[in-house]
């Protein structure tokens, strides 16, 4: 009876150490989809890659605006087009990441710098939050609402 007590306390302990160990992986896969985003999407503007980050039904709440797909993709389509843009260094500070399931929010505070002939001619600070669901292909994200924050 008592290797037998040890025996279900030593399982119980590796699942809840399994799914404590697949919460965190998970937690980084999402902060890493924020990341790997905006330096895809925003900085690159690699318009190509944006299945890589968001769902079709993807939407970005963006001071008071509504962006669907086609409207993002028709940003960085003219962002990338500009020969005389700035370049885009972003810096993110995770809040809190909340996962349940297939689904998960975050919520982040996010800085970017731009940069032009290696100086700094604009920064930008931005209050965040972003939903997210894991498909086959891994988490993607399906709304980000942003508040800029004036300093």
């Amino acid at each position: 009876m008592y290797f037998r007590n040890i025996f279900l306390t030593l399982i119980f302990l590796n699942i809840v150490q399994f799914g404590y160990a697949q919460t965190k992986s998970d937690e980084k896969a999402i902060q890493d989809l924020i990341q790997n985003s905006f330096d895809e999407l925003f900085s690159e503007f690699n318009a190509e890659k944006v299945s890589d980050f968001y769902t079709e039904d993807f939407i970005l709440l963006e001071q008071g605006e509504v962006w669907d797909l086609e409207m993002i993709q028709s940003y960085f389509v003219n962002a990338k087009s500009d020969p005389d843009r700035a370049t885009r260094l972003n810096r993110f500070e995770f809040i809190k990441t909340t996962i349940e399931g297939n689904r998960a929010w975050i919520a982040y505070q996010n800085y970017a710098t731009f940069k032009k002939d290696g100086a700094v001619v604009m920064e930008i600070h931005w209050l965040e939050s972003a939903t997210a669901t894991k498909t086959n292909d891994g988490w993607r994200l399906d709304m980000l609402h942003s508040t800029r924050v004036n300093e």
